[in-house]
This record gives structure tokens, C-alpha cells and sequence, in this order.
């Protein structure tokens, strides 16, 4: 698959440490601890999201350690229901992809190739659990799990509060949010074994009376010591517009097969 499409495809489906502060320290504050952890989690997820549709229109920076390009990118949402991607260059379409709760579709002019399946195929491919609600969750600026089900310890770093997953799985999960607003300020998934780690960054939410959108997206890939910058400004949403979904796959493109 393109290079540029794959790390847009994995963005869009997911310095140095400063010193910490750590919240829990002895048993006597641990059920603060906790109750400080839910108002987070429950003041996140009381942030306005109420719209059926989105139109987002982006500009999108790529660069790897051999280019960089400048692209757009037209985001079309049916809450919980459709996200069609348009990448572009020039005014060309170069890519599109669409997504639903139960299957994944793109398709790529660079190699006039293209994909359908489901997420478990492209979750293994990738090496990495995928699924619709994750998808959307990161476009949206929430965070990509639902932090009701998970286990974590809180910590303070540069004033603002993070979570740590607790768990034995094979990914690290942290989330850093905005003390005033619960905006969610960065999230970062590491993969131990094969290394690889995906940090979302998102500056500058501006609110709509529908919902509240980060205006930008700065998203960093590490994978053998190989690092893909993508930097995803919105400049402009539009919400509960009448849209369509134009999806086709041109003729004469070859799909692509993942055993």
C-alpha cells in the first residue's frame, strides 16, 4: 500500500519525559485518587457532542525521513454510522476511503489498488485492535478506549493530569487532558514487542454549538527507529448537513488480499 495512505489510513483508524508527580502515593489517598480519576473520566465524556453529521474540511502535512508532502483531506461523518475519507493532492483525489461499524473500504490511485474487509483482517495486518467507535473517537479528539472499562493510575506532568492504563496487554495507553476543560490534550499507544508507538497530539479546540473540535492534529508514528510526522488541521466544520457518501472503486484497480 502508498506509503503516505498507509500512515493516514493508521492515524485515522489510531522528547524527553518530563519529571512526574505521582498522584497515588500511600494507601491513605488512594480513594481520592480514584474519585479524582472518575471526575476526569466523566467530565471528558460530559463535553456537548451533539450532532448527526460532520463536514470537515483539512489541510494535511506529511513527512518521513525521505518526503514531505502537502495534501488535503475532506472528512464526511455520519455519527456512529460512516466516515468517508478524501485525501487529496492538488485538487486530485488520490485516495478514498469508508468506513462503517462493520467493514473497511479504500482504495489508492499511486498503486490503482484496493481493500475490503473487515476490521479482525485489517487489525492483524496492522498489529493493532481497530474497530469504527476508535476510529471516530480520534477524529473527534476523544479518547480512542472507552476509560469507563479501564484500570488506570493518575499522574501530574507539566500541571496537567494523565492517565496511565493498568494492564498486562501488549499496548502502554496513556491520555493527558486540560485541567480546566477535560479537553483530551494527547493520547499515545506504545506497542512493546514488535516497538512501535502512535502519539496524537491536539491543539487549538475550538467550539461549535454542536461540539467542540481540536483544530489540530500533530500525530507521530514510531516504528524502527523510523519516525512519520503528520500534522491534520481543520479548517473548517460544518454539522447535521444533508450528506452523501460517493464511494466506487475505479475499474481496473487490483484488490488487495491479506491472509
Amino acid at each position: 500500500m502508498n506509503k503516505i495512505l498507509y500512515a493516514l489510513l493508521v492515524f485515522v483508524l489510531f522528547s524527553c519525559k518530563s519529571k512526574q508527580k505521582a498522584v497515588m502515593q500511600n494507601s491513605e489517598n488512594k480513594d481520592a485518587s480514584k474519585e479524582t480519576i472518575a471526575n476526569i473520566i466523566q467530565n471528558h465524556y460530559g463535553l456537548k457532542r451533539d450532532f448527526k453529521t460532520a463536514y470537515i474540511k483539512a489541510g494535511v502535512d506529511y513527512e518521513d525521513a525521505k518526503q514531505s508532502l502537502s495534501l488535503s483531506a475532506d472528512i464526511r461523518i455520519k455519527k456512529n454510522e460512516i466516515i468517508l475519507i478524501s485525501v487529496k493532492f492538488i485538487g486530485i483525489t488520490m485516495a478514498k476511503a469508508i468506513i462503517t461499524p462493520t467493514q473497511v473500504r479504500y482504495y489508492e490511485k499511486a498503486g490503482n489498488k484496493f481493500f475490503e474487509g473487515d476490521y479482525k483482517t485489517l487489525s492483524n495486518w496492522l498489529g493493532t485492535d481497530l474497530d469504527f467507535q476508535k476510529v471516530q473517537n480520534i477524529i473527534l479528539g476523544q479518547a480512542i478506549d472507552d476509560l469507563t472499562k479501564g484500570k488506570y493510575r493518575m499522574i501530574v506532568e507539566n500541571n496537567a493530569p494523565k492517565l496511565e492504563e493498568i494492564s498486562q496487554g501488549k499496548f502502554n495507553k496513556t491520555f493527558v487532558f486540560d485541567i480546566n476543560s477535560f479537553w483530551l490534550t494527547s493520547q499515545q499507544i506504545e506497542q512493546v514487542q514488535p516497538q512501535r508507538k502512535l502519539i496524537v497530539n491536539y491543539l487549538n479546540y475550538k467550539p461549535y454549538p454542536e461540539t467542540v473540535l481540536p483544530g489540530e492534529l500533530l500525530i507521530f508514528a514510531n516504528q524502527d527507529s523510523k519516525t512519520t510526522k503528520i500534522s491534520i488541521e481543520y479548517k473548517n466544520a460544518t454539522f447535521n448537513e444533508e450528506l452523501t457518501y460517493p464511494y466506487s472503486v475505479p475499474s481496473g484497480y487490483e484488490q488487495i488480499k491479506i491472509n
